[in-house]
């Protein structure tokens, strides 16, 4: 599984973990070494983390943006009048646009709409779950790599190899890439898979 956050400082990764220790990590490198370049990683989608590294550790640490939630969790909403749903469970009413037919096809259905509607959902969420999971890893690759690597001997054909699913010759092109950013291009692209 893949690290939370990841703290890279040219080709070498300096941290690894929850956002604090490696925001704390990156700033105490940052005070030894004034001219450091130092890039945060979100582990799983490999997005830049923007960390304010003025002033102290502890100035850091109070200004780190609030952490996402986990990955099973629908992000909050803003606050809103209530209306229908059930809030306290988590269900949240939202408005979504059918044909005639759909809205037909619903209503026969046990249960109702809502119900009918999540069922859909959560049997497309699991007859999709392995290729969306594929997908999620091959884009956190990509955008780690294109950022750490996209300069690289072989970062276009390594493209190419991630995303036709050769993992063997991913593996070769990018062999002679720094050991850091070899290893963690490995460990996004086939995050998905069991080893």
């Amino acid at each position: 599984m893949n690290p939370a956050y990841v703290a890279f400082e040219g080709e070498h990764r300096i941290g690894a973990g929850d956002l604090p220790e490696v925001a704390r990590a990156a700033k105490q490198l940052l005070d030894r070494r004034k001219d450091a370049a130092v890039l945060v990683f979100n582990g799983r989608t490999s997005a830049l983390v923007d960390i304010d590294f003025r002033g102290t550790v502890h100035d850091v640490l109070a200004r780190l943006p609030k952490l996402a939630p986990p990955r099973d969790e629908e992000p909050a909403t803003p606050a809103a009048p209530r209306g229908p749903g059930r809030p306290k469970l988590g269900v949240v009413a939202r408005e979504i646009t059918l044909l005639p037919r759909h809205w037909d096809w619903l209503a026969q259905q046990k249960g109702g709409a809502s119900v009918a509607i999540r069922k859909l959902i959560d049997e497309a969420r699991r007859a999709s779950g392995d290729k969306d999971r594929t997908r999620s890893a091959q884009d956190a690759a990509y955008r780690f790599m294109t950022t750490m690597a996209g300069n690289r001997p072989n970062y276009e054909d390594a493209i190419r190899a991630l995303f036709a699913h050769d993992r063997r010759r991913f593996a070769t092109l990018i062999a002679d890439w720094p050991a850091d950013i070899r290893d963690h291009a490995i460990r996004l692209a086939y995050s998905d898979q069991a080893d």
